[in-house]
């Protein structure tokens, strides 16, 4: 007799389920993929992933909540690392994550809208915040009087330019990436009058 699923179970399989799409869905395009291949990767029957998705949009919300969740977890660990000396705002450890996690970023900013999954949206909302997190920092410690929210947009504006230009094979002749976003940041601090790094935050 067939044990039936626990709740884990059924988290479990989602999780991994949202491994395979990740990766298929960030090289093959999402268009490409359909429920079969993605129930073909997982060696399982057709018609299961149904039972856990309603369809292949529900399985991209699920992959970039999961790595927005995953990228929000990596910035509020390196601001937690930051002492009062250090720089406003861990950009390295943005870069960083990124770049260790190719796949799942180039699925963070892309359709179903996050209005359709409420869980998303806080997803994006909670990762947004984090940007912002080293400015709100330094303006309580009198370090900087601008506006935390437009200096963290500026920020993320740079580094996920950067990102996009990297991942798509677009910087020509090769360059070093990580050191283009964190001077591009460190310009953009300089024009807030904000303090700039001492040292890499890492």
């Amino acid at each position: 007799m067939t044990r039936p699923l626990t709740e884990a179970d059924k988290a479990a399989f989602r999780d991994r389920m949202c491994d395979v799409a990740e990766m298929k869905f960030s090289q093959q395009g999402f268009q490409a993929v359909t429920m079969r291949d993605l129930a073909a990767g997982m060696g399982v029957s057709s018609m299961t992933p149904y039972r856990y998705f309603k369809d292949k949009d529900e399985i991209l919300a699920a992959v970039r909540i999961r790595a927005f969740r995953r990228l929000a977890d990596a910035m509020d660990a390196a601001e937690a690392k930051l002492s009062t000396s250090d720089w406003i705002q861990p950009g390295e450890a943005y870069f960083e994550w990124a770049m260790a996690n190719r796949d799942a970023y180039r699925l963070m900013f892309i359709e179903p809208p996050a209005k359709r999954y409420p869980e998303l949206g806080a997803a994006m909302h909670r990762a947004r915040a984090t940007m912002a997190a080293g400015w709100r920092r330094a303006q309580a410690q009198g370090r900087f009087n601008g506006d935390v929210e437009d200096a963290a947009h500026m920020c993320w504006t740079a580094t996920h330019g950067v990102l996009v230009l990297e991942l798509s094979g677009m910087l020509r002749p090769p360059v070093q990436a990580r050191s283009i976003a964190m001077r591009a940041i460190d310009a953009i601090a300089r024009g807030l009058n904000a303090p700039v790094r001492a040292q890499a935050s890492g």
